[in-house]
């Protein structure tokens, strides 16, 4: 069975391929930032990690994304539809969670495809 780690530490890695499926752990953007910048940011950091996964945007089966403050739905969707290529939606669940810290304003997390 093939399992490959990428940017791995103790407490978790950063990508896992298990055959054509990939995970992704939980993407943020920095403190201090809108929560625009900080999903730009994070859909930045989906982008570089699929691509170390041999795999891309096009190829997104599920996308968790968690909002401090779900009132920010319509501001993290403006990035969100601008980053997905046309006819490459994902399925996709939105919810308000307090995350890590509360410097944190969006998660995203995806399983896609190689």
């Amino acid at each position: 069975m093939s399992l490959v780690r990428i940017e791995t530490d103790q407490r978790m890695s950063q990508a896992v391929i298990h055959r054509d499926a990939i995970y992704l752990s939980g993407q943020v953007g920095e403190p201090g930032y809108t929560v625009s910048e900080q999903t730009a940011q994070a859909l930045a950091e989906v982008d570089r990690l699929l691509a170390l996964a041999g795999s891309n945007k096009n190829k997104i089966l599920f996308a968790q994304i968690w909002l401090a403050d779900i009132t920010d739905f319509e501001a993290m969707n403006q990035i969100w539809d601008a980053w997905v290529p046309e006819g490459y939606a994902p399925a996709r669940a939105t919810g308000e969670s307090r995350l890590a810290t509360p410097e944190y304003l969006v998660e995203i997390i995806v399983t896609a495809s190689r």
